[in-house]
């Protein structure tokens, strides 16, 4: 079937776009689709996801440890206080990618997200999630999509808290990375995986 699940050097079936180089595969298997919960977890994917907007997640994922170490590991209280000089140096810093409006962006959402009461992002974003009973596994991937209705809803709901660049595209990426929904094909060994993701 075109666009389905492909045998892997391993003989295990993956989504296509899994197997395309080692660093997809460990993020393929490993993290992708497992439920991601913490408030400071959460505001990391949602810079990345921003971050990569306009690129392919490859550049972001590879240059994923540098933006930890460039942004405290995206805890949202220490982002909070970061001030020009801190723009500035991350401006500088080759390690991420430099880009005026994302990284003033990400500043400002960790501002917002500052005042809020610890656990309200993962709570907002969560509440989100459709029942799984309602998504039949896709086949193919063409039957995944790139937008929904929740992603939509998701993604004004988060603009009306006040956060900037998030799309219903860029929400739904996010939904799918985080394990909100399971994109992986059916015949995929990871379609279903017990949960994990990285939390704080």
């Amino acid at each position: 079937m075109t666009g389905g699940a492909v045998a892997g050097p391993d003989g295990r079936l993956r989504c296509p776009w899994g197997l395309s180089t080692e660093d997809y595969v460990r993020y393929h298997d490993e993290e992708w689709g497992r439920p991601v919960h913490g408030d400071d977890a959460l505001f990391e994917r949602l810079c990345l996801e921003a971050f990569q907007s306009g690129l392919s997640w490859i550049t972001i994922l590879r240059r994923r440890e540098g933006f930890r170490r460039a942004f405290d590991d995206f805890g949202i209280a220490a982002v909070a206080k970061y001030t020009e000089a801190d723009k500035e140096r991350l401006l500088a810093d080759e390690g991420i990618i430099r880009n005026r409006a994302k990284i003033e962006a990400t500043l400002a959402n960790a501002r917002v997200l500052a005042g809020r009461p610890a656990g309200e992002l993962d709570a907002l974003i969560w509440s989100y999630a459709p029942d799984p009973a309602s998504r039949p596994a896709p086949r193919t991937v063409a039957d995944v999509p790139a937008v929904t209705d929740e992603s939509t809803a998701l993604a004004k709901a988060l603009k009306k808290q006040g956060l900037r660049f998030i799309g219903p595209t860029t929400a739904y990426a996010l939904m799918q990375a985080c394990g909100l929904v399971d994109d992986h094909l059916a015949d995929c060994m990871a379609r279903g995986a017990a949960p994990g993701g990285r939390a704080t």
